[in-house]
């Protein structure tokens, strides 16, 4: 018999759930949230299910409030954004500054028109400055470009840039949202990118509990 393990970390209780292919619930255990360290919690939560039943385990579903509450709480990894085409006046309404340092938030020439034609080419020499001066400072980068979301070509680039300099994880505006806001796009973009860090860690944390059980 197939099973489905979900896992849910709340603000207080950390909660298991298996359920068999015919969505039946075949068992429930949770265990109180350690915010210091979730995987303590999903740890404790998982030692509770029969090790008959967890070989038989297909498919684990892992959801967290710790992105939700880590925002409210204004708390995320550091981060670097990089901003294509975007003018000061974009910049300051954004929101970026109320998360970011300043000398994080780099304006780079670039960026394009409503219908999608490149305004100015990508100063991809500046990029690549402010990428090695800050891939030693921050876990993560964040691109947006103007219009990005009507040409990406900016941000791919820029993206790519990244990963090639520093292997850190980086978000890109135009992959999480569609509207032509590209101050909110920007914050939305730099908002994931300082979660990225946390994500992958709990994850990692999880995969090897669950190795171990």
């Amino acid at each position: 018999m197939a099973l489905r393990l979900g896992i849910d970390t709340g603000g207080t209780y950390t909660d298991a759930v298996l359920v068999d292919d015919n969505n039946k619930v075949l068992l429930a255990v949770k265990s109180l949230t350690t915010r210091h360290d979730l995987s303590i919690g999903i740890g404790e939560s998982l030692r509770q299910i029969p090790t008959s039943h967890l070989g038989q385990i297909e498919l684990v579903s892992l959801s967290t409030t710790l992105t939700t509450n880590a925002v409210v709480e204004g708390n995320g990894a550091p981060v670097c954004a990089l901003l294509a085409g975007l003018s000061e006046t974009q910049v300051s309404k954004s929101g970026l500054r109320d998360i970011l340092e300043d000398e994080q938030i780099i304006r780079l020439a670039g960026g394009h028109d409503a219908s999608g034609k490149q305004l100015n080419a990508l100063d991809e020499v500046a990029a690549r400055a402010a990428i090695a001066a800050n891939k030693d400072k921050v876990s993560a980068f964040s691109v947006s470009a103007q219009f990005g979301v009507r040409n990406p070509s900016h941000e791919v680039r820029l993206q790519a840039l990244v990963r090639e300099l520093t292997g850190l994880p980086v978000t890109c505006g135009h992959e999480l949202a569609t509207s032509l806001g590209a101050p909110r796009r920007a914050l939305t973009a730099s908002l994931n990118a300082r979660m990225i860090p946390f994500i992958q860690a709990l994850i990692e944390a999880v995969k090897a509990i669950l190795q171990d059980l």
